[in-house]
C-alpha cells in the first residue's frame, strides 16, 4: 500500500543552512521548499546472491524489509535469519550467503564479497534453532586479529601433477594411447614415440636400440654359456653355440663353440655368428657317425673358415657400394671349441680365444689348454721376450691367425686331453681372460660349485669382466668334465 508524504522535521535548511523552526514548510531566509526533502530510509535489506531478490520475493513484491525473525515472513517467502551482531550505529550486520564465503572460482580466482573477520556472526551459545542458517566456523585461529583476511582453502593444481602423460595414459582411451607401430616395426625403447628403422636406430630420437645379441644366455643339461656386449662396445661381436650329441655307443658328447669377431674387419658380428653355427653343425653331424672328436674338431674349424670366407663374396647390410672395401677388409673372427666325450677332452682353436682347465679339487693345478695366435705369443715362443714383457706391449693382442678371406693361411690347432680328475672346461674370448689371464687367476674367480651350476658360474665370470671395466665383448662357455669310473681303485682306464 502506498503512503502519503509526511513533512520532514529538519533543524537546518538544506539550501542555506539557516536554522529552521518546527512546522516550517519553507525556509524563511531563502524560501527552500522543505517538502521536497526525501524521507530517510527506515529498512536494512538483507544482501542476496548477485544483489537480486529471491524468486518468491520478486513475484510477490515483498522485499527483505518485510522479513522478520524465522517463521515471521509472508507465506512462501524465504525466511533469512536476523544477524546477531549490530554495528556502532545499531544497524544489523548483513547476512551473507554460502556463495559469498571465501573460496576460489573455477578459474582459480578468489571469490569477491566474502565476509571479513569483523563482520562474522557471533557463534550461538546453544543449539541452532530449527530452520536457522549457521555459517561454518572460521578457518583462522580463535585469537586471530580482527580484520585479518580469512584463511583460503588449499587448492591442488592437477594439471601438472603427472610428469609423464604417456605413462599415465589409459590404454582403453584411443586419445591417450601411444601410437601403434606399423606392422613389422618396433617402438623406440628410449622415447616411446619413434619407430625403429631397419638399421636399429629410432627414426624420431636416433637412439640405438638394444640388439638381441647384447646379452645372451643358454643352458643345457651339462653345458652353459653367456655372452654380453660389455660396457664400451656399441654391439656384441661375439657368438657362441652349445649342444650335445650321442656317440655311436650311445654315450653323450657335449659341445661348446665360442667365436670373437675381429673389430677392425667388416661385419665382424656376422663372421662370428656364421663360424659358431657352422662349426657346431659339423660336430653334431660327425660325432654320431663315429668320427674321432679331434678329427671332427679339425673339420669343424675348416668348415667355419669357409663360411666366413663366403661373407666376403656376398653383399652385407652396407650394400654393393662397399664391395671394394670388403675385398680389402673381409669379415673375420677367431674361434675356440671344446668337446667332452667318453672321458676325452678335445679343444680346437684359431686366434686368441682360449680354453682353460680348472679341477673341482682346487688343490690340483689349473691349466691353459690353448696357445694364442698373437704377436705376444710369437715373441715368447721365439725367446725374444718373457710372457710378462710380451703382454705388456701395446702390440700384444695383435692376432696372427684368424678365420676370414684375407687370412694368410688356415692352420687349425687341435689337442686331446684325458684328465685324471673331474673339473670344468672354461672356453672364452679375450673379453674375459683379459681380467683373469693366468690359469690361477681363472681358477680363483670361478665359483667352487661350477660343475653343478655352470650357468650361474658363467654369469659370475661375465660379471667379473664387467666389474673390471668391460672394455670388450665378453663370452664364456662352461663344460663340466666327469671322470668315468671303471671299477674300484681305478680312477680312469683308457679305452
Amino acid at each position: 500500500m502506498s503512503q502519503m508524504h509526511q513533512p520532514t522535521a529538519l533543524s537546518r535548511c538544506p539550501g542555506c543552512e539557516e536554522p529552521l523552526e518546527s512546522g516550517d514548510l519553507f525556509c524563511g531566509a531563502c524560501g527552500y521548499d522543505l517538502s521536497a526533502v526525501p524521507p530517510p530510509p527506515d529498512d536494512h535489506p538483507t544482501i542476496v546472491i548477485n544483489g537480486a531478490l529471491a524468486p518468491v520475493e520478486a513475484a510477490s513484491g515483498a522485499g527483505p524489509a518485510g522479513a522478520g525473525p524465522a517463521g515471521a515472513g509472508p507465506a512462501g517467502a524465504v525466511d533469512w535469519p536476523t544477524a546477531a551482531d549490530r554495528d556502532s550505529t545499531n544497524t544489523p550486520a548483513p547476512v551473507h550467503l554460502p556463495g559469498e564465503l571465501p573460496g576460489l572460482d573455477s578459474t582459480g580466482v578468489p571469490l569477491s564479497g566474502h565476509v571479513s573477520a569483523g563482520h562474522r556472526p557471533a557463534p550461538s551459545a546453544g543449539p541452532t534453532p530449527a530452520g536457522d542458517f549457521e555459517l561454518p566456523a572460521p578457518a583462522s585461529a580463535p585469537d586471530a586479529a580482527v580484520g585479518a583476511p580469512p584463511a583460503m582453502p588449499h587448492v591442488t593444481d592437477h594439471r601438472s601433477s603427472d610428469p609423464d602423460p604417456v605413462a599415465s595414459a589409459d590404454p582403453a582411451d584411443p586419445r591417450t594411447a601411444p601410437p601403434a607401430a606399423p606392422a613389422g616395426t618396433k617402438l623406440c625403447v628410449a622415447c616411446r614415440a619413434g619407430h625403429v628403422d631397419t638399421d636399429g636406430y629410432c627414426e624420431n630420437c636416433g637412439h640405438a636400440q638394444p640388439r638381441e645379441r647384447d646379452h645372451v644366455e643358454q643352458e643345457l643339461d651339462s653345458v652353459a654359456a653367456v655372452s654380453d656386449r660389455g660396457l664400451r662396445h656399441h654391439r656384441n661381436e661375439d657368438a657362441f653355440a652349445v649342444s650335445s650329441a650321442a656317440l655311436p655307443d650311445g654315450t653323450p658328447a657335449v659341445i661348446a663353440i665360442v667365436c670373437d669377431g675381429v673389430s677392425s674387419a667388416t661385419r665382424p658380428d656376422e663372421a662370428s655368428a656364421a663360424a659358431s653355427v657352422t662349426a657346431n653343425e659339423v660336430l653334431l653331424a660327425a660325432l654320431p657317425r663315429g668320427t674321432h672328436p679331434q678329427q671332427a674338431m679339425h673339420e669343424a674349424i675348416v668348415a667355419a673358415a669357409e663360411a666366413v670366407n663366403l661373407l666376403a663374396t656376398r653383399p652385407g647390410r652396407a650394400g654393393e657400394h662397399e664391395a671394394a672395401h670388403r675385398a680389402q677388409n673381409a669379415p673375420a673372427c677367431t674361434i675356440v671349441g671344446a668337446v667332452v666325450a667318453s672321458g676325452l677332452l678335445v679343444v680346437g682353436w684359431v686366434g686368441d680365444s682360449r680354453a682353460y682347465w680348472v679341477p673341482d679339487d682346487r688343490t690340483g693345478p689349473p691349466a691353459r689348454l690353448t696357445e694364442d695366435d698373437s704377436w705376444a705369443a710369437q715373441m715368447v715362443a721365439a725367446g725374444l721376450m718373457n710372457e710378462a714383457e710380451a703382454y705388456a706391449d701395446e702390440r700384444a693382442h695383435a692376432i696372427t691367425g684368424w678365420l676370414g678371406a684375407d687370412a694368410y693361411e688356415l692352420e687349425p690347432h687341435t689337442a686331446s686331453f684325458k684328465p685324471d680328475r673331474p673339473g670344468v672346461v672354461v672356453v672364452c674370448t679375450d673379453g674375459l681372460w683379459n681380467y683373469a689371464e693366468s690359469p690361477q687367476e681363472m681358477a680363483r674367480v670361478l665359483p667352487p660349485d661350477a660343475a653343478g651350476r655352470p650357468l650361474h658360474s658363467a654369469q659370475v665370470l661375465v660379471g667379473h669382466a664387467l666389474d673390471g671395466g668391460g672394455h670388450d665383448n665378453v663370452t664364456v662357455a662352461l663344460l663340466p668334465f666327469a671322470v668315468p669310473q671303471q671299477g674300484a681303485g681305478s680312477a680312469y682306464s683308457p679305452a
